[in-house]
């Protein structure tokens, strides 16, 4: 706008959208399944099988339900060595501390302690690496 001060109008047209039109050769192929219907004449319907489906999305699939039926590995999580979870606990009471205190000193929640010392965390690295400087040991590798 260059700002000339003078009123700004709109054009209040109004738009109208229609369907788009059948083509011819649609209206000929209904013209001539209503003047069969209308002559009593037998007609016979096929139901298109993928019709309305995103082909693209569906074709790979029966491959895949394959791979997972032939699939026999049972994949699990790797859980806290029993090894760690003791040298964790051992360093925790070394130093007088509670589950709780620890969990603190290393910005996590206590829960995550508690789940270390059970074993049933998955193992973090990061986690590890905090335990081990909160606690002042080394809790993997080689002592």
């Amino acid at each position: 706008m260059s700002g000339t001060g003078g009123p700004i109008s709109q054009d209040w047209a109004p738009v109208t959208l229609r369907k788009k039109a059948p083509t011819s050769a649609a209206r000929k192929d209904d013209k001539a399944v209503n003047a069969a219907r209308r002559s009593g004449a037998e007609i016979e319907t096929v139901k298109k099988s993928n019709a309305g489906v995103n082909r693209a999305a569906s074709s790979g699939t029966s491959l895949n339900t394959r791979k997972l039926d032939d699939e026999t590995d049972n994949l699990t999580h790797d859980r806290v060595p029993t090894e760690l979870k003791k040298n964790i606990m051992q360093a925790r009471m070394d130093k007088k501390l509670t589950q709780a205190q620890l969990s603190q000193l290393i910005n996590e929640k206590p829960q995550i302690i508690q789940e270390y010392e059970s074993g049933k965390a998955i193992p973090n690295q990061q986690i590890i690496s905090k335990l081990e400087r909160a606690l002042g040991v080394k809790l993997r590798g080689k002592k």
